[in-house]
């Protein structure tokens, strides 16, 4: 034990003191948020906070445990549209997700291990379009929408994110690390492409495909600007615009609301967890290869 403290330097200690420091900046507001979930308007502007809600609190005769989360769900207008929020935004950022990790798979392999006249081109091209911002795109694309007959629906709200640049970026850059040997041992072998892809690319592309389906999920799961444009039916509203309408309403208190945002936070908590393991392995494995 001795040995080992004295191994440590300065540096390290400094070092594991800024990530103490970060991880203490993101812990505490989800710690909060969570605790906020259970109190009244009143215990959480009291000042200093208490982190730990009083007794009292839960033997009013007019609160129970489970208060502000009813709330949440009723909604402050008693409409019940919670779930059915919930509901499309888990159909909207799933798609997206899936249909990300499928072609820009497909065009991260393409651009990876096929080599064709102009393929950089290609590659700079759909990076390229990482530039425009997507406010600058954001009329038109309504305009086509709207054209098509897809206000209101969930392709109107799928369909411009099929796939992402970052995505066929991300894939490419892991694709090439993979080793061709296996691939050209697959082709003596009679394989076709397709089943090249799917049978030995897909299934060894598992830490790259987390991550990337992890944050196609989040994108959208937090997307507030194009369904606010595309879903303007009380019943094809996605949760980002239930808190905030949930927000805007003059009954809301803050106990309910962070119950709202501990309930939709759930999903994304979720998925990042059942994951990590390849969301955390993935930087290493690209390493590895690399080296």
């Amino acid at each position: 034990m001795n040995k080992f403290v004295g191994k440590i330097t300065i540096s390290e200690i400094l070092i594991w003191a800024f990530l103490l420091i970060l991880l203490a900046f993101v812990l505490v507001p989800i710690l909060f948020m969570f605790v906020a979930s259970f109190m009244d308007a009143k215990q959480i502007l009291a000042m200093p906070f208490d982190w730990i809600p009083s007794k009292e609190y839960f033997t009013r005769a007019d609160r129970t445990f489970a208060t502000n989360f009813i709330k949440a769900i009723r909604g402050n207008n008693n409409n019940n549209i919670f779930f059915k929020n919930l509901f499309n935004s888990l159909v909207v950022a799933l798609s997206c997700s899936v249909t990300t990790v499928l072609l820009a798979s497909l065009c991260g392999y393409g651009l990876a291990k096929f080599k064709f006249k102009g393929r950089n081109l290609v590659f700079i091209s759909i990076m390229a379009t990482m530039m425009i911002p997507f406010e600058a795109i954001m009329i038109p694309l309504y305009m086509v929408t709207q054209k098509f007959g897809m206000i209101n629906t969930y392709p109107g709200m799928i369909v411009p994110f099929l796939v992402s640049a970052f995505g066929v970026f991300q894939m490419r850059q892991y694709l090439l690390t993979f080793p061709s040997e296996y691939l050209d041992a697959a082709r003596v072998d009679g394989l076709g492409e397709f089943n090249i892809y799917a049978r030995i690319v897909l299934p060894n592309s598992t830490p790259v495909i987390a991550t990337l389906s992890i944050l196609s999920f989040r994108n959208q799961w937090d997307n507030l600007l194009w369904p606010l444009l595309v879903a303007q039916q009380e019943k094809m509203k996605t949760i980002p615009q239930y808190i905030t309408k949930f927000s805007e309403e003059k009954l809301t208190d803050e106990g309910a609301m962070m119950a709202v945002a501990l309930l939709a936070s759930i999903p994304m908590f979720v998925l990042f967890f059942s994951l990590s393991r390849y969301f955390l392995g993935g930087a290493a494995v690209y390493e590895s290869r690399k080296g």
